[in-house]
């Protein structure tokens, strides 16, 4: 079962943010996605995306990433290596309320927990805040939370050029259109957006976003969420 983020203050977490500058972390990160692509793909090769795997997967220390949002939110990436599963959670922190948790790959498999519109929402950081702040990281790295049936095409371009941007080849079209298809946990679902709610709701069988994401928040805060969301609002 997922682990609530609570319990993480007992757990050995560490600070994930200087990983990202390790040329083998998204061939790591991403691993499951890719099935039997192998990591040069993304301009590294196999020995140093083995050997960030091994990191991201140390059970004495399990990394953690920050993705600020506006108005306080932030999704926190957990990874959680315990005795017998090791997992990454992926969770919507609010100050002063229950967390969220959007995604999870441990037994439970839930997800995804993102839809294209509103993952390109978070792809810019709020000024003067701490965590994950490149916009190609930011996107990267919340792409296992994604899975949706109808991402446009100009989806490809966008993954594309993150990955790019952190060293993979202008060749590399294939490997963002297999990014996109969604984790092999929950795979590409149908979404739609609840006009009356202000929220995109999710059809997948494992996924968390069956309700309006901000269902369990007080008013206020859940109208903080709303601000947060409208760039992820279709167009009127």
């Amino acid at each position: 079962m997922v682990t609530a983020r609570h319990w993480y203050s007992s757990a050995p977490v560490v600070d994930g943010l200087p990983l990202l500058k390790d040329p083998g972390f998204w061939a790591a990160h991403l691993v499951d996605l890719c099935g039997n692509v192998p990591p040069e793909v993304f301009g590294v090769d196999s020995a140093d995306a083995s050997a960030m795997l091994e990191r991201l997967h140390d059970k004495s220390a399990w990394p953690m990433f920050t993705v600020p949002l506006e108005g306080g939110f932030s999704i926190v990436v957990h990874y959680n290596s315990g005795e017998d599963y090791t997992s990454t959670d992926y969770f919507l922190v609010s100050p002063g309320s229950t967390d969220v948790v959007l995604a999870s790959t441990d037994q439970d498999r839930i997800g995804p927990g993102l839809c294209w519109a509103e993952l390109t929402a978070f792809l810019h950081a709020p000024d003067g805040v701490d965590g994950v702040t490149d916009p190609h990281a930011r996107l990267l790295l919340l792409l296992p939370v994604l899975g949706d049936s109808a991402v446009p095409e100009e989806a490809v371009t966008t993954v594309l050029a993150a990955l790019i941007a952190h060293g993979a080849s202008e060749r590399s079209e294939a490997l963002a259109q297999l990014l996109l298809a969604g984790h092999p946990m929950w795979g590409a679902q149908q979404w739609a957006f609840d006009t009356d709610e202000r929220s995109w709701i999710c059809d997948g069988e494992h996924s968390q976003r069956q309700t309006p994401l901000g269902v369990h928040l007080p008013p206020d805060r859940r109208a903080a969420l709303e601000d947060c969301l409208g760039a992820a609002e279709p167009a009127a």
